[in-house]
């Protein structure tokens, strides 16, 4: 089956739940994440997103991974590139490990966007332009933790 006839006309994937909406997946993640002009496209899947996560993932979910990210930022833009990289790769199994331990079935919101930063983790890493790539990453995954807030995301 084809990964577009496994969506439906509401643009999440068909099933007994919803999933991470077409607008974050793929070509468009890429756009988002290596594209110097990617705003708008960045704030619809952000939105969309922030609305999927909200009803079960809370904000502290979110925050712990996010927390990383800032500091891999500030490490970043001290001119530690090598190193803030290195811990952005690593990052991926430390998401791994706090979505397992959330979500035994490795199957739920959570997993899906540990899924989604991973593949966006990995854009960053093989970009031409690896500091837009990274500045679009953080912007992404700061606007997905607002709209999850905006949209109800509990804090506990």
């Amino acid at each position: 089956m084809s990964h577009q006839s496994q969506r439906s006309h509401s643009g999440y994937r068909q099933g007994s739940r919803r999933s991470v909406p077409d607008e974050c997946l793929n070509k468009n993640l890429n756009k988002i994440i290596t594209g110097s002009d990617s705003a708008e496209q960045l704030v619809k899947c952000a939105d969309k997103l922030g609305k999927y996560l909200a009803p079960t993932v809370t904000t502290s979910q979110i925050r712990a991974w996010f927390g990383e990210v800032k500091q891999i930022e500030a490490q970043w833009k001290s001119g530690q590139k090598d190193k803030a990289e290195r811990r952005l790769i690593l990052l991926k199994p430390k998401m791994a490990y706090r979505a397992a331990r959330q979500e035994k079935s490795r199957k739920g919101p959570l997993h899906d966007l540990k899924n989604l930063l991973d593949e966006a983790i990995d854009f960053v890493h093989s970009s031409p332009d690896k500091d837009q790539s990274f500045a679009n990453f953080v912007a992404f995954f700061e606007a997905i933790l607002a709209y999850h807030k905006a949209h109800g995301g509990k804090d506990n």
